[in-house]
């Protein structure tokens, strides 16, 4: 389990109560949109990107979200903490992650 995932479903749910959800219903919307958005890429073997691009209404809702985080540049930062904690592994001579879950 990676704390960098468990941080964003924080996050998520932490806009939630921002938004005036109670906080363990936005703790559950949280987890379950991630799951829900892990399962869809799995299952239908498509591109994240092509995914995101079909669910984004024109001037809708999720786009709007979509700005605010490029504006954060938050695929450069999580991009960033993937190679950070790689090159931190081999420093410790671990080796890398495997794809088994």
């Amino acid at each position: 389990i990676n704390a960098e995932y468990m941080g964003f479903i924080e996050a998520l749910a932490d806009g939630g109560v921002r938004a005036g959800l109670p906080r363990d219903v936005a703790q559950s919307l949280a987890a379950q949109t991630v799951l829900g958005s892990a399962k869809m890429v799995i299952e239908t073997g498509r591109h994240p990107g092509a995914l995101k691009d079909a669910v984004c209404s024109p001037a809708g809702t999720t786009i709007e979200g979509v700005g605010v985080l490029e504006n954060g540049a938050f695929r450069g930062v999580v991009s960033s903490a993937v190679v950070a904690a790689a090159k931190r592994s081999k420093e410790l001579g671990q080796p890398a992650p495997s794809s088994k879950i």
